[in-house]
C-alpha cells in the first residue's frame, strides 16, 4: 500500500497541468459525501494473508484450448470478447433482434440478463448461444438468487438478513443453492456477493445489499456466500470495488464522493477485497466512484481510472482474476464520457469486460481507432481475451451444451429452497431488547393486542400469532382513540410492515407512527417487531418504555411465520444485528431467548418429509367428500414440533354454502375422552390422588356393592372392565313417537331445568344420577375381554367433578386449556362462538328434532347438559394438535410441565397386550393383529383416539409426528354406514404421512 502511495502522489503532480486544462464540456457536479463513519467504530483488526485457494486451476486442455482459439481469432473478433450486453427476456422482437446481430456481427463475448423470466430466458440464452462463434458468457445480478431480475424464481433473504446470522454453514447452503440454480439457468457469472460495508445508514443503493457495517462480518459472510456459489462451478463476482459502503448517493443516478483517507479505505473498505481474494474469488465488479485519495483528478469515476484498477486492484493487491466495470450505462459513468469513449476509457484503466456498453459498434470503432493509434498494444488485448476464454474454458463453454427447457421452473424452484428460507429465518430473526423478558410470551392466558404500522401486508403474521393465542388486531387513526381501545389489553404487539419489494427505499417510521409508539408504550407493555431494515427504528429516540424489540428485517411470509413462532417461543431468538440503530444497539448485539417447546410452523422438508409426498392427502380428502363420506374437513400434520401440512377442505353441508376453515369448530366426539378427561386423571394420578390397583369403590363409593366395585383404576382405563359398551339413555326419555317427554324436558330454561340439550330442550338437572344408577346396576359382560365402554369416560368425570368440586369443562380449562393457549377449544361453544363458524354434526330426526350445530352430537353427552368425560369438545384441527403435541412431549408445552414423563409411560403403556387387549391407559393403541384404528404402519409406541363424528388424533414418539383428523361424517344422518371408515381414509391418510417420511 506505501508503493501505491507514492505512485499516487507522483501521478498528482504529472496530472496537474491536465486537469487545470481540462475541458468543461466534461466536468460534473460532485456529490459530495457526507460520512457517518464516526458514528461506527472502526474494526481493527489486520488482514493477514494466506495462501491463495484456487476453485479453478488451470489445466494444460486450458491452455491449448485457449492458444488455439486466440490465435485464430481476428483483431474484431478478439474486442467483441471484451463486451457483456445488457439482454431482457421480457422485451419485444426489436431487443431480441439487436442483441441477435451483436452476437453474430461484433462477436460480443457475454450477456448480462435483466428482467424477464426462467423460461423465457432460458430460450433465449439458446437462440443467442447458437448465434455466437465463441459461445457467451451469461451472467445476472442474483444478489438474493434469480428473483434479483427475474419472475418465477426463488428469492432468498437480502444480505443485510443473512449478516445477522450466526452460522456461516447456512450461508453458504444458500450460495450453493443460488449456483445450482446459476447452472440450471447457464448461467456462469453470480455478480455478488455484495462486498460493501454499510458504514453510512442514509446510504441509498446499498444498504439490504450489504452484509452489515462490520468489515470482519461482512467478510465472513461473503467468504461463505463465496464457498457455496464457486463450489458449484458459478463464478462469484466481488462488488463494488474500492467499496461503495459510505455513500449517500446513488452511483445509478450520480456519482458519488467517497472521502475516506487511504488508510481508512485500506483499514476497512478494502479488508473484504483482500481476504476474498485469498479465499479464491474469481472477477471483481468496479464502481462508478468519485475516491480523491485513490484518484487525484476531479470527479473521475473509479471504474475508468487506471490508478484503481491496474494500480490498486491488478498491482497492489495481485489480483489476477477477471475485472468487470459496473454497468457502463450508469450516471455515475455515462455523465462523465459519452458511449464509445468511456467505453475505451475503461479498457485502458485495465478493466476486462465492459459490461452493459451502450453502443457496442461504436465503442468497438473506438477502441480500433485506439489500437491503430498505439494507446494499447496487442499484449493488453491478449490479456484481456486470453483471461476471458480461460475463463469461458473453465465454465465448460469449450464443450458448451444448450439449456435444457424441460422441467426448468421446477429445477430453479426446488422443494429444498423453501425449507433452507425457513431456517435462515429462524437463525437471522434477532431480539435486541428483552426487559423483564417479556420474550417469549409465556402467559397466552392474557388479554393481547395487535396494533399495525407501515403500509405492507401482515396476515401472515397476525394469523400465526392467532394459532398460538387470541390475539385482536386494534386500529384507529386517532391515538387517544387508540389508546381507550386498548384498556383491557395488558401485551401490545405493534409491526411495522414494509415491502421488501422497495429495498432501495429506506423506510422510516413517520412522525404519527412515532407518537403512537410513544403513547402505547407509555401505558402498556410493548413488543415492537420491525419487518424492514434496522435502520427504520432509528428515529425512535427512547426505548427505555418499550419492553420488547425484535427485528425481522423482511416482511415476507416466511418472515412473519417465524417471527411469531419466535414471540411466543417455539423458537429461541439466535439473530445479531448486522448494523447499528443509532446509539441504542449496536451491530452485534442480540439477546438469545428461550424455547418454550411449543408447536411451531414450517414446510415438510425442513422436518425430513415429502411435501409430493404428503399432497397425497389432498387427493384422499377430495375423494371423500366427493364420495359422500364428509361434506368437509380439517387434517393437521406436525413432525419434530412442526406444522407442516394444514388444510380444510369442503363445506360444512352438502349444500356447499359455507366453506370449512381452519379455525371452524368441530365435535370432536370421543378424542373429549384423551384431550379433556384423561390429561385431568393423569395430574391426578401424577400427584398420587389415585394408582393403577385402587379400586372403583374407593374412588367412587356409590360403587361399593356393586358388580363394577373390585374394577381397578388401570383396567378401567384399558376397556378391560367387562362393562357394556353403551346403553341409549335418552330412549327411555322419550314418548312412542320418539319426542322428549314433559316429565324430563322443557322447552325453555326452568329451574330445576337448566341443562340445555339443544336450542329449545333443557333436561332435569338430576337426569344425571339416574344415569349414574342405570350405569351401576347394569350387568357385566360374562367374558373378561377388551370391550370398548363409553362407561369408563363418564364414571371418570364424575370421579373427576367430586374430587377436584370442580365441572370438567372448568377443570379443563383452568388445568391445560387457558395455558397451552387452546382457545378454540370447548364444551357448549355457543356460548362464545357464532353459530357460523361450528360444523353441524347431524340433522337429529329420533331425539332432539333439530340440525345440530354447536351441541354434542353424543345423545348421553347432551344430556349432561353438554359436558361430559367421553364426549362434548368442540375444536379445531390446530388446537387437538397442541394437546397431541403435549402428550408426545410427556407432559411439557409452553414452558409448562402438566404431568411427569413416568406418568405419561405409564399411561402410554399397553398393561393388557399378552391377553390381547391393545389398549393403553385411556389412549387407544396400534392393532396387534387385524384390522383396528390405525394405517398398521405406525409404532408400537404410537398412541391416539378415534371418534365417531369422523376424527382421529394420533401422535407417534418414534417419528416425532403428530397427526389429526377432524370431519363431520354424521352430516346429515348418523345412522347411514359409516363410509369414511369403511374406505380407510383416516387411515390411508395416515400411511401417506408415514410414507413421506425421508429422514428419520
Amino acid at each position: 500500500m506505501k508503493q501505491f502511495l507514492f505512485r499516487i502522489s507522483i501521478f498528482s503532480v504529472l496530472l496537474l497541468l491536465v486537469t487545470n486544462c481540462a475541458s468543461t464540456k466534461n466536468k460534473q457536479q460532485k456529490t459530495v459525501v457526507k460520512t457517518e463513519a464516526n458514528v461506527i467504530s472502526e474494526d481493527s483488526t489486520p488482514y493477514i494473508k494466506k495462501e491463495r485457494k484456487n476453485f479453478f486451476p488451470v489445466t494444460d486442455a486450458e491452455n491449448r484450448w485457449v492458444d488455439s482459439i486466440y490465435n485464430q481469432m481476428t483483431f474484431d473478433e478478439k474486442v467483441g470478447q471484451l463486451f457483456m450486453v445488457a439482454a431482457y427476456s421480457n422485451k419485444d422482437t426489436l431487443h431480441t433482434n439487436a442483441i441477435k446481430k451483436l452476437v453474430r456481427d461484433y462477436k460480443i463475448g457475454g450477456l448480462i440478463f435483466f428482467q424477464g423470466g426462467p423460461k423465457r430466458q432460458a430460450r433465449l440464452t439458446n437462440q443467442y448461444q447458437s448465434l455466437a462463434k465463441i459461445p457467451l458468457f451469461i451472467g445476472i445480478d442474483a444478489e438474493w438468487g434469480m428473483s434479483m431480475r427475474l419472475d418465477s424464481t426463488f428469492r432468498y433473504p437480502f444480505n443485510m438478513t443473512l449478516g445477522a446470522i450466526r452460522d456461516l454453514k447456512l450461508v453458504e447452503k444458500v450460495g450453493e443453492a443460488m449456483g445450482k440454480e446459476s447452472k440450471r439457468m447457464g448461467v456462469h457469472f453470480n455478480f455478488a456477493p455484495v462486498l460493501d460495508i454499510n458504514t453510512n445508514p442514509k446510504n441509498p443503493i446499498i444498504g439490504y445489499r450489504s452484509f452489515g457495517e462490520n468489515k470482519v462480518n461482512v467478510t465472513e459472510h461473503a467468504i461463505a456466500l463465496l464457498k457455496g456459489v464457486q463450489g458449484q462451478g458459478i463464478f462469484s463476482t466481488g462488488k463494488h470495488f474500492p467499496g461503495h459502503g459510505d455513500t449517500s448517493t446513488d452511483s445509478h443516478s450520480t456519482l458519488p464522493v467517497v472521502n475516506a483517507s487511504l488508510a481508512h479505505l485500506e483499514n476497512v473498505e478494502l479488508y473484504p477485497y483482500k481476504r476474498m481474494f485469498d479465499e479464491g474469488l474469481v472477477s471483481v465488479m468496479v464502481a462508478h466512484l468519485n475516491v480523491p485519495s485513490l484518484e487525484p483528478r476531479p470527479g473521475y469515476p473509479t471504474s475508468i481510472s487506471q490508478p484503481v484498477v491496474t494500480g490498486l486492484l491488478k498491482k497492489e493487491l495481485n489480483f489476477d482474476g477477471l475485472i468487470f466495470t459496473d454497468a457502463l450505462n450508469m450516471k455515475g459513468a455515462s455523465n462523465f464520457k459519452k458511449p464509445g469513449d468511456i467505453d475505451l476509457e475503461a479498457f485502458l484503466a485495465g478493466n476486462d469486460i465492459l459490461l452493459f456498453a451502450e453502443n457496442v459498434p461504436l465503442a468497438v470503432e473506438k477502441l480500433c481507432v485506439a489500437y491503430q493509434d498505439s494507446l494499447f498494444t496487442e499484449d493488453r488485448l491478449a490479456e484481456s481475451v486470453k483471461k476471458i476464454l480461460r475463463y469461458k474454458f473453465k465454465a465448460g463453454l469449450h464443450r458448451y451444451k444448450p439449456v435444457e427447457e424441460i422441467n426448468l421452473f421446477h429445477d430453479v424452484n426446488p422443494k429444498s429452497n423453501l425449507a433452507l428460507q425457513y431456517e435462515l429465518y429462524e437463525n437471522a430473526v434477532t431480539v435486541v431488547k428483552n426487559d423483564g423478558e417479556i420474550l417469549p410470551i409465556k402467559n397466552v392466558n392474557q388479554k393481547i393486542a395487535y396494533v399495525k404500522l407501515g403500509d405492507d401486508n401482515h396476515s401472515t403474521f397476525l394469523n400465526t400469532l392467532k394459532k398460538y393465542t387470541e390475539v385482536i388486531e386494534i386500529a384507529d387513526t386517532n391515538v387517544d382513540s387508540l389508546l381507550v381501545k386498548l384498556t383491557d389489553y395488558e401485551t401490545v404487539i405493534i409491526g411495522y410492515h414494509k415491502s421488501d419489494k422497495s429495498w432501495w427505499k429506506s423506510p422510516e417510521l413517520s412522525v404519527a407512527e412515532l407518537q403512537l409508539i410513544d403513547a402505547v408504550a407509555e401505558q402498556k407493555k410493548v413488543i415492537i417487531d420491525c419487518f424492514a431494515k434496522p435502520y427504520s427504528l432509528s428515529r425512535i429516540l427512547n426505548f427505555t418504555d418499550i419492553e420488547g424489540v425484535v427485528v425481522s428485517y423482511q416482511n415476507g411470509d416466511v418472515a412473519q411465520e417465524v417471527s411469531a413462532e419466535l414471540l411466543f417461543g417455539a423458537i429461541g431468538a439466535k439473530g445479531l444485528l448486522p448494523v447499528s440503530i443509532n446509539s441504542f444497539y449496536k451491530a452485534g448485539d442480540g439477546v438469545t431467548t428461550r424455547q418454550l417447546n411449543r408447536l411451531g410452523f414450517s414446510v415438510p422438508e425442513r422436518v425430513g418429509m415429502d411435501s409430493d409426498k404428503l399432497s397425497q392427502i389432498d387427493q384422499i380428502a377430495q375423494k371423500a367428500i366427493d364420495g359422500k363420506m364428509a361434506p368437509g374437513m380439517q387434517i393437521v400434520v406436525a413432525r419434530k414440533g412442526k406444522v407442516i401440512y394444514q388444510k380444510a377442505f369442503g363445506y360444512h353441508t352438502y349444500d356447499n354454502a359455507t366453506k370449512v376453515k381452519n379455525t371452524d369448530l368441530y365435535d370432536v366426539a370421543s378424542l373429549t375422552k384423551v384431550v379433556a378427561t384423561l390429561p385431568n386423571l393423569m395430574q391426578l394420578y401424577d400427584h398420587h390422588k389415585v394408582s393403577l390397583d385402587t379400586k372403583l369403590d374407593e374412588m367412587l363409593p356409590e360403587f361399593k356393592g356393586s358388580n363394577k366395585q373390585h374394577i381397578t383404576f388401570k383396567e378401567l382405563l384399558s376397556h378391560y372392565g367387562r362393562m357394556q359398551a353403551w346403553i341409549p339413555f335418552y330412549k327411555a326419555t322419550l314418548d312412542s313417537a320418539k319426542m322428549p317427554i314433559d316429565k324430563f324436558y322443557k322447552k325453555v330454561y326452568t329451574e330445576g331445568f337448566t341443562k340445555r340439550v339443544s336450542d329449545s330442550l333443557f333436561i332435569r338437572d338430576d337426569y344425571h344420577n339416574i344415569i349414574m344408577k342405570q350405569i351401576i346396576d347394569s350387568p357385566l359382560l360374562d367374558k373378561k375381554e377388551y370391550k370398548y365402554s363409553d362407561f369408563t369416560f363418564i364414571i371418570l368425570k364424575h370421579y373427576l367433578e367430586k374430587v377436584t368440586r370442580k365441572s370438567l369443562d372448568k377443570l379443563t380449562y383452568d388445568n391445560f386449556y387457558s395455558t397451552l393457549g387452546m382457545n378454540y377449544t370447548l364444551y357448549n361453544p355457543l356460548t362464545k362462538v357464532d353459530k357460523k363458524n361450528i360444523v353441524p354434526s347431524e340433522i337429529d330426526t329420533y331425539f332432539r328434532h333439530d340440525t345440530i350445530q354447536g351441541y354434542v352430537h353424543d345423545m348421553e353427552a347432551a344430556m349432561e347438559g353438554g359436558v361430559a368425560g367421553h364426549a362434548g369438545i368442540f375444536s379445531n384441527a390446530m388446537d387437538m394438535a397442541k394437546m397431541m403435541q403435549l402428550f408426545l412431549q410427556k407432559g411439557t408445552y409452553g414452558g409448562l410441565q402438566y404431568f411427569s414423563p413416568e406418568t405419561f409411560d405409564t399411561f402410554n403403556t399397553c398393561h393388557f397386550c399378552e391377553e390381547g387387549n391393545r389398549r393403553g391407559l385411556g389412549y387407544d393403541k396400534p392393532q396387534i393383529n387385524g384390522s383396528g384404528p390405525t394405517c398398521g404402519c405406525v409404532s408400537k409406541s404410537s398412541f391416539g383416539h378415534t371418534g365417531f363424528t369422523g376424527t382421529m388424533a394420533w401422535a407417534d414418539p418414534e417419528t416425532e409426528i403428530v397427526y389429526v383428523f377432524l370431519s363431520n361424517r354424521t352430516y346429515p344422518d348418523s345412522n347411514l354406514p359409516n363410509k369414511l371408515s369403511k374406505e380407510n381414509i383416516r387411515e390411508d391418510i395416515q400411511k401417506i404421512i408415514q410414507e413421506a417420511v425421508t429422514e428419520k
